[in-house]
């Protein structure tokens, strides 16, 4: 079977998870709580901080492993080697929790987290944050590939402090067309995951900025 019609019936497979990812949570009111006013707590190490997702990380979430199981059971054993771990590889759902979670553990005495807003509250930690994520991937309907991650953090009181985030678009070229070789499909589809790296390192050097402001 040709790389070009083993590619294709990936993309049809794929076609199955969505052609767009689930929406990006572009404001606060769609994480479920909106601060009345702006609080004057400022963020320290030696705080403890509550993580709870969005709808929209956990939605995204769920994106993610559909993508991640075609790749790895879809159309299995037909597919280039090298372009099946190219899609593995760049639609991780662990990779942007991770990151983001160590990334907060750099910057923090503790972090934890938590299932739902009441659980979190009676665990009363010092920093509230609501995480959002979203990865939008190649599919066959799709060569617009997005990276998009923000922590919002709110004091005891769910006041809002203030945000740190990381976010990169870019529109590629499609792997589904004739004349490519597989090294050079392979090479194009795991760019998706050196963007995703990309803005997860903006994520954190907006991070370290707002800790350092205080």
């Amino acid at each position: 079977m040709k790389t070009l019609t083993r590619l294709a019936v990936v993309a049809l497979l794929m076609g199955g998870v969505a052609a767009t990812a689930p929406a990006y949570a572009a404001d606060t009111a769609s994480c479920h709580f909106l601060p009345i006013a702006a609080s004057g707590a400022g963020l320290q190490r030696s705080q403890t901080v509550g993580v709870l997702y969005s709808e929209s990380t956990l939605d995204n979430l769920q994106y993610l492993e559909r993508y991640h199981d075609v790749a790895l059971n879809g159309a299995k054993d037909a597919l280039d080697a090298r372009i099946r771990t190219a899609f593995v590889n760049s639609s991780d759902p662990e990779l942007a929790i991770d990151w983001l979670t160590h990334s907060l553990e750099q910057q923090f005495l503790s972090v934890t987290v938590y299932a739902s807003l009441d659980e979190l509250l009676q665990a009363h930690p010092d920093v509230v944050v609501m995480l959002d994520t979203h990865n939008q991937l190649l599919t066959q309907r799709n060569s617009q590939v997005e990276a998009r991650f923000a922590a919002r953090f709110y004091d005891a009181n769910l006041q809002y402090i203030g945000k740190a985030e990381g976010a990169i678009e870019k529109h590629m070229p499609s792997v589904w067309v004739h004349n490519k070789a597989a090294p050079e499909i392979a090479a194009q589809i795991e760019r998706q995951r050196d963007l995703q790296l990309s803005a997860l390192r903006q994520f954190d050097d907006s991070l370290k900025a707002l800790v350092s402001a205080g």
